[in-house]
């Protein structure tokens, strides 16, 4: 099969398309023929060996994958040839074919085609789960996204509006904008070239009850500042490359909670009912994941710059079908 492959640590133009054997299917394993991967951005980390985990290379990179079973190994359940499923892991996605446990497999409904469900995973759970059981996101609140462009931003937004809450996304460009403003943003806000903490107190000038934040770096705390009292922030990741600093006082004089979001901290019985609700949103068409470009297997590196470089609307697929 043929497979994106990162032979050493680096930018993403190190990784290169090779030929590489899978190994059979395995007790409790699985064998997908991948039709879609989508690119996150740990996974431009992970090339770069700048993630909290390190993957030993030569690796795979790909975390996120969506296609058809065409093999079931020995003692393995639940699945059949020809079933369409998803799933996620660290690394590996980024093959015509993956070899998995069946546990990490999630069968496709019936109405949801394989690029939709490559593209949903990762960013709709790691936003719906950040809002439901993080946030406590309730209709009705102000929320602000930052990075409402990007992957898990856009989810948000979308997710949000779902929930019943009034959305303001911030982002840095009109393309990114005009996307979140399409999916139903009441406010955006261009953080570039202009005062964060002026726009947002121009946009919402009784605050937010929520902020979301998946980029980190300067835009933190002016975001935090837009909070009324009492308000929520929560960090996801950093997708600027900088962890901010936030002046305590802060959060003692506006009586904020700063939550960070994990999966591992969500309760099990939140769990199971967020992912339940997330999968109705999608099943009954109400969420969508937007895909904003499509690459093939042969422009992974390509791929991965555009995500590194935050040119990214949405999801970035590489299409293996």
């Amino acid at each position: 099969m043929r497979a994106a492959v990162c032979p050493q640590y680096g930018p993403p133009e190190v990784v290169r398309i090779e030929e590489r054997d899978v190994p059979a299917a395995g007790p409790g394993q699985v064998g997908v023929r991948v039709a879609a991967a989508a690119v996150n951005f740990p996974d431009v980390l992970l090339v770069a060996n700048s993630y909290q985990i390190n993957v030993p290379a030569p690796f795979v990179p790909g975390s996120e994958f969506a296609g058809v079973v065409d093999e079931i190994g020995p003692q393995t359940s639940g699945f059949t040839l020809g079933d369409r499923v998803t799933g996620t892991g660290m690394f590996g996605a980024f093959a015509e074919r993956v070899v998995v446990d069946a546990a990490s497999l999630t069968p496709i409904p019936a109405q949801v085609d394989l690029r939709a469900a490559a593209a949903f995973g990762v960013a709709h759970r790691t936003a719906y789960h950040t809002l439901r059981s993080a946030a406590r996101l309730s209709a009705g609140e102000e929320l602000v996204v930052l990075g409402a462009g990007g992957g898990v931003g856009l989810a948000a937004v979308q997710l949000g509006i779902a929930l019943g809450a009034k959305v303001t996304a911030v982002a840095s460009s009109p393309e990114k904008l005009d996307v979140a403003a399409h999916y139903g943003a009441a406010h955006v806000v261009n953080h570039k070239g202009q005062d964060l903490r002026t726009a947002l107190r121009a946009a919402l000038p009784d605050g937010a009850d929520v902020v979301v934040d998946p980029v980190g770096g300067e835009l933190s705390e002016p975001a935090l500042r837009s909070l009324s009292r009492g308000g929520r922030f929560v960090t996801v990741g950093f997708a600027s490359g900088a962890i901010p600093r936030i002046p305590l006082n802060l959060v003692l004089i506006k009586g904020i909670a700063v939550l960070g979001f994990q999966f591992h901290d969500v309760p099990p019985d939140e769990f199971t009912r967020n992912e339940a609700e997330l999968r109705q949103l999608l099943v009954a068409g109400r969420i969508e994941p937007h895909v904003g470009a499509i690459f093939s297997l042969d422009e992974t590196a390509a791929a991965l710059r555009h995500v590194g470089d935050g040119r990214a609307i949405g999801k970035v697929l590489i299409d293996l079908s």
